[in-house]
């Protein structure tokens, strides 16, 4: 844990007490702080009273007296309107911050990339997780105490302290941007940009404003790595490079840079000298596979080249690489059939990058939907052998997939499971693949994404078991 010492004898209030809420409870108690905090469930309220915070409601906050009130990510701030909570601080004058703005603060008030704990910031629409896994393994793998955290993992008031040769690699939401004003990463990454989280953005304009800020946050000592294979982000690398900022590292896959990172035809190319250098065939990393994991790849590569000086290391620890759960995870094998956790996948552009990658899937897919549903994947429908459709989406799905892809109406999880299994064990097909790809949030059926994973790779290992327990 990282005490958060620069609020010691002041009092701060806590809204919403999920992992990061009860994370930021303990650092600030841990240094030295007076804490009120509040959710609306009572088992979360008990948690924090645990840890020593003062759990009134929060209309009975002493809001005269607060420095700053620390909002879950969760909690809407600007859109579709802001929380009453939110309301009431900026009418008193209180300060509105996240978990990742007290780390912020409290590690160190000013970036020192060639000091004690550098931070590196990753974000966009999707692939941050894998990218940010991927660059914790290089360093660590180099040698680094690497501190992963923030959107994955651990929230990031639960990291351990800066020590010798620590560099904290942090997953960061458009959310959490919003609440982290004072965050000055010594190098930020930005994957990509598609449609999302619109409703809590605003418009498309508003979203890609929010991801970019984090960037233009970065200082001049620092470094910028940007995916720019989607017109968002080449306009946003057009603009940083113009603004006398941080410099920008660009980053393809299918397309020859003259200055930056690019793959073509799975090949990494380092072009950030006097000509382009063959780093590796990404082909050779197992569990990265297909054309967005080759972006994942070329983005961690350009973010660890300050602390990496040799490629040949980083080459071998992305072939070292054993991939993150609930994106394109191999959960088991039942004879012919893979089964592939997913569950990452919270939108349709997601969804895709999974289904690119077996030709014969019987796709688990819905949840809560997200803007657009799944008409943009129309052109992969052939690579579907037929739908299991689950949750508030099901119905939409379908309407969608009519004539085109076989579907059922699974409703739950564990019935999409059994029926897919059995459907792809009897198809006369080499190699059948069970994928959940939901191309959903996963709220109205599960907590978040990872219960929604662990739930399938468990009904996969309770498939597994079963031809065991009927042969004994």
């Amino acid at each position: 844990m990282i005490p958060v010492r620069s609020f010691a004898d002041r009092r701060v209030a806590v809204f919403g007490l999920g992992r990061s809420g009860l994370g930021a409870v303990r650092a600030l108690k841990a240094g030295g702080a007076t804490v009120f905090a509040w959710d609306d469930k009572p088992a979360s309220r008990e948690a924090a009273a645990a840890e020593g915070a003062q759990v009134p409601p929060w209309q009975d906050w002493p809001w005269s007296e607060l420095t700053a009130v620390v909002l879950s990510p969760g909690v809407p701030f600007t859109h579709p309107r802001p929380h009453d909570v939110v309301l009431n601080a900026q009418e008193k004058g209180v300060a509105v911050i996240g978990d990742i703005e007290l780390f912020a603060r409290e590690i160190r008030p000013q970036p020192a990339l060639s000091g004690l704990s550098p931070v590196i910031a990753v974000t966009g629409t999707n692939g941050k997780s894998t990218t940010t896994a991927l660059i914790g393994h290089i360093l660590a793998a180099t040698g680094y105490d690497v501190q992963i955290g923030g959107n994955i993992g651990k929230s990031v008031l639960e990291l351990a302290p800066p020590r010798a040769k620590t560099i904290y690699v942090l997953e960061i939401s458009s959310y959490q941007i919003d609440l982290a004003a004072g965050l000055k990463p010594d190098i930020a990454v930005l994957s990509n940009i598609t449609p999302d989280h619109i409703d809590r953005h605003g418009s498309m304009e508003n979203y890609v404003a929010v991801k970019t800020r984090l960037l233009k946050q970065t200082p001049k000592a620092g470094l910028n790595v940007l995916g720019v294979d989607d017109s968002h982000g080449a306009a946003i690398f057009t603009r940083l490079t113009s603004n006398g900022g941080a410099p920008t590292v660009p980053v393809s896959v299918g397309k020859v840079l003259g200055r930056g990172v690019f793959v073509l035809d799975g090949v990494l190319y380092d072009a950030q000298g006097e000509r382009a250098a063959r780093v590796m065939d990404l082909r050779s990393a197992a569990h990265l596979p297909g054309a967005h994991n080759w972006q994942n790849a070329a983005l961690a590569y350009a973010a660890v080249r300050r602390f990496v000086r040799d490629p040949r290391l980083i080459a071998d620890a992305i072939v070292s690489f054993p991939g993150l759960a609930h994106r394109i995870e191999d959960v088991g094998r039942i004879g012919k059939v893979r089964f592939i956790n997913d569950s990452k996948a919270t939108n349709a552009d997601a969804a895709e990058r999974a289904l690119v990658c077996f030709p014969d899937i019987f796709w688990i897919a819905g949840g809560r939907p997200k803007a657009g549903g799944i008409a943009p994947l129309a052109p992969f429908f052939p690579r579907i052998r037929k739908a299991y459709l689950i949750g508030e989406a099901a119905a939409d799905f379908a309407a969608t997939l009519e004539g085109k892809v076989p579907c059922e109406m699974s409703g739950t999880l564990e019935s999409a499971v059994v029926a897919a299994a059995a459907d792809a064990a009897r198809a006369e097909l080499p190699a059948p693949v069970v994928l959940l790809s939901p191309a959903c949030a996963s709220f109205d059926q599960f907590k978040d994404f990872e219960e929604r994973g662990d739930a399938f790779r468990a009904l996969v290992a309770k498939l597994s078991a079963r031809p065991q327990r009927e042969a004994s």
